[in-house]
């Protein structure tokens, strides 16, 4: 580690690590965009010409076929899809990166009206005829996508209504969510005019007039665009309202639920179960006061380093030696696949304006590989992020020869690499630390991590449970009714061990989640507490041959992609998601961590 410097973006080597998108394209005036386009169309044109009002008459062997031409033209879709995000992604304010995604957005209007009769006609198929199809080895290869498929059957419109609905795409969420992330990369935030992502990261400093300044430069900056950012949230609960309603769904989540491929059941169990534990937040917030020696936590201190933890900058170079090693210690292929991010330029790395704040990995199509965004500012927790987007480049990996369509994991098991790989990343960092009292740091700031992805995604599901029933029942929200959601599940969450200013109320409003994918954030609490389930029998198991077993059955999963449900896909692990003590056996092991933080203060203080 170098040594820490003054200034809130200290260099760190990431600033020109940028990814090579050649693999794509050689740039937005590649004429192969044009060519894949139209391949593309006539993919589509030929496919409903082949197939359209015939998919009752296909065999098993003629319906493979048909199944393997529409993922042929899907994978030419994702692909050109895939190269106008990630530039929007790093130039979200170039009108030439806009424009092209807004193009794409539209094709791929386009290109989903033409074949949207096939699972149209395929859910109306008799459910006899159906698994007499399914049940042939001619099809076995996309025999999850063809159920998976069918389970839409009680929500499908017609022919007519589905490819009116294809045709607005464009112009509905998507368009609201450009508008977002323009916004919020637009607005230069505080005096200095800094970025929102370089404004979030003061959050984390050991200065509490930086963390209270950065939390009004946010505030200040989330104010000038309210008005702005309360419309486009309204509309985007409207619009899913609205089709909700012609789908018949009958809750606002159940359509991501479906999705997920659970049950509702499965998604209230660990809903209550996370609610019920949130006093493990309030006790280690209220010993957090202590270790920091003060008599109130703010919103703004949530997420205060402790004393103990070094605050060296890590450079990007260290970061990649330690990610790559923890991940080797496990498994030489997770190491060797990861690797291929750094060498091969699959990252974008550095903090710059105009590019979208966060981080992601986007696994593009299978024939080529996915990418991997971060905003990098050499802190222990951005090392944690990267492995953690590593984890999920790897998992993308892995999982490409299941093709285009088996290859796409729900997003309850997209996190299983991710988080696994973050812990493997937090051990190595601990053990690299010399004292109790450096431990004491780290592991402190592990948790808060953990509360972030499992507490405060359930706490951010009742906010989303409460304005969509909102918007359903009373209709649109007033900017105060959204503050009032926000702080009401908030402070369920963090009880009286931290106060949340009225400033803090506004915060909602930054949170992409809501409008790019909503009732996404639970999907990040479940996958944690089943990683947390996955690392507890990987580290108990002391039997050499037991451990590599339990590799190769955890790479089989990664490989495995969206080839099943998630029940199918974990039960070689023994885990059983109908089962409610299988939520509280992740929630245990974050008391235990929360136990030796306790310990360790008891030793430190």
């Amino acid at each position: 580690m170098t040594a820490s410097r003054e200034q809130s973006s200290p260099v760190t080597g990431a600033e020109n690590i940028e990814w090579n998108l050649a693999d794509l394209y050689s740039g937005l005036d590649d004429p192969a965009i044009e060519r894949d386009m139209e391949a593309c169309r006539t993919l589509a044109d030929k496919v409903s010409e082949k197939y359209s009002e015939r998919v009752a008459e296909l065999d098993a062997a003629a319906l493979f076929s048909a199944v393997k031409e529409i993922e042929d033209m899907y994978e030419i879709l994702g692909r050109v899809s895939a190269f106008a995000y990630l530039n929007f992604a790093t130039a979200v304010n170039n009108p030439e990166t806009g424009a092209l995604l807004q193009k794409i957005r539209e094709f791929s209007s386009e290109i989903s009206k033409k074949v949207v009769f096939f699972e149209l006609e395929w859910a109306a198929l008799p459910d006899e005829q159906a698994e007499k199809i399914l049940s042939s080895p001619e099809i076995s290869h996309y025999r999850h996508y063809l159920e998976a498929a069918r389970r839409y059957r009680p929500h499908l419109l017609s022919r007519r209504e589905e490819e009116l609905l294809a045709d607005l795409g464009p112009v509905r969420r998507s368009s609201w969510n450009s508008l977002f992330e323009k916004v919020l990369a637009m607005e230069k935030f505080g005096e200095n005019e800094r970025t929102m992502e370089e404004v979030l990261s003061d959050l984390y400093s050991p200065d509490r007039d930086a963390r209270k300044k950065a939390a009004q430069d946010m505030t200040q900056g989330l104010k000038e665009n309210l008005h702005v950012l309360t419309h486009t949230f309204n509309t985007v609960l409207a619009d899913k309202m609205i089709e909700d309603r012609i789908r018949k769904y009958p809750s606002w989540i159940s359509s991501m639920n479906l999705a997920n491929e659970l049950d509702d059941e499965t998604v209230e169990a660990l809903v209550g179960a996370v609610t019920s534990r949130n006093s493990t937040v309030a006790r280690y917030y209220n010993l957090k006061k202590k270790m920091l020696g003060v008599d109130q936590l703010f919103d703004y201190d949530r997420y205060a380093p402790l004393p103990f933890l070094p605050d060296d900058t890590v450079t990007w170079d260290e970061c990649r030696k330690t990610v790559l090693e923890s991940y080797a210690k496990f498994s030489s292929e997770m190491a060797e696949t990861a690797s291929l991010f750094f060498d091969r330029q699959w990252i974008d790395a550095g903090v710059k304006p105009g590019k979208t704040g966060g981080a992601f990995a986007h696994p593009v199509v299978p024939s080529v590989h996915p990418y991997v965004l971060v905003n990098y500012t050499g802190n222990l927790r951005d090392v944690e992020t990267v492995a953690h987007e590593l984890g999920h480049g790897v998992h993308q990996v892995l999982a490409s020869d299941k093709g285009y369509f088996n290859s796409d994991t729900p997003l309850t098991l997209a996190e299983t690499a991710s988080v696994f790989g973050e812990m493997l990343t937090f051990q190595s960092l601990l053990e690299q630390l010399d004292s109790d009292r450096k431990r004491l740091g780290l592991a402190s700031s592990k948790i808060e991590s953990i509360f972030a992805t499992v507490f405060r995604q359930i706490a951010m599901n009742r906010f989303e449970n409460a304005i969509h029933t909102w918007r359903r029942e009373k209709g649109e929200l007033s900017q105060e009714k959204f503050m009032e959601f926000w702080l009401a599940t908030q402070r369920a969450m963090f009880g009286d061990s931290v106060t949340l200013t009225d400033d803090y109320g506004i915060w909602w409003s930054y949170i992409s989640h809501f409008i790019h994918v909503p009732g996404y954030v639970y999907a990040y609490a479940f996958g944690e507490l089943l990683v947390l389930s996955l690392y507890s029998i990987y580290s108990q198991t002391s039997d050499p041959k037991e451990k590599r077993d339990f590799v190769q059955k955890y790479l089989d999963l990664l490989a495995a992609g969206g080839s099943d449900t998630p029940y199918r896909l974990l039960e070689p692990f023994g885990i059983d998601l109908h089962d409610p003590d299988f939520w509280n056996q992740g929630l245990d092991m974050i008391d235990q961590m929360v136990d030796q933080v306790e310990e360790l203060a008891d030793k430190v203080l």
